[in-house]
Formats: structure tokens, C-alpha cells, sequence
């Protein structure tokens, strides 16, 4: 049995509990999807510097929104040991002075 939730089809893993379960193909689509809202917050220095990253497994993975603060561009490597932060300039920050949860 498949249920239809507008653009998404999800499969029911636990019908008793209401569980679903999206497919790869959609689950890859959201992630896109997503990725194309985060970068339209990037001024063209952050993008080309982002461009650059990506040949290297890098992705941009939040943005963080601090009130009266500038957001924060975070990246993480492709095997999320390390994050920067993509600063307005485009320049790249290893070490911006917080941590993050993993």
C-alpha cells in the first residue's frame, strides 16, 4: 500500500503506529530541494567559495540565524569530522568559536 502526500509517495513501515517511510529518489529530491533554499542565502563570494568546496566532498549543511546577528553559512567535510563556516567574504573559518553537536 502506498499513500500519496502531494510530490511525495511514502511507504507504510508500521501501519499499526502510522509509520512511513519516503524512497532514496525522494529522499535525495528533498535534499536538493533544500540545498537550493540554503544557497540562495549565499552572496556570490560564499557560492564561489562553496563551488570550489564541493569538488572536495565538502556541503553546506545549515544556515544558523542568530537574532540581531548575521547568519552563519555552516559547511561540514564529506565525512562530517570537520565544519567551517563560509564567512561573508567568501573566505573559509575553521575555527569559528563554537561547537556543534553531532
Amino acid at each position: 500500500m502506498q499513500r500519496s502526500t502531494g510530490q511525495t509517495s511514502v511507504f507504510p513501515i508500521g501501519i499499526a503506529t502510522g509509520e512511513f517511510v519516503m524512497t532514496e529518489a525522494e529522499r535525495r529530491r528533498l535534499a536538493s530541494a533544500q540545498q537550493g533554499k540554503l544557497k540562495r542565502e549565499l552572496n556570490d563570494d560564499q557560492l564561489t567559495t562553496l563551488s570550489s568546496l564541493e569538488h572536495f566532498g565538502w556541503e553546506l549543511k545549515f544556515i544558523r540565524h542568530k537574532l540581531f546577528q548575521d547568519p552563519v553559512a555552516v559547511v561540514f567535510d564529506g565525512g562530517r569530522a570537520k565544519f567551517a563556516v563560509l564567512e561573508p567574504d567568501g573566505s573559509l573559518n575553521e575555527s569559528p568559536g563554537f561547537d556543534i553537536r553531532h
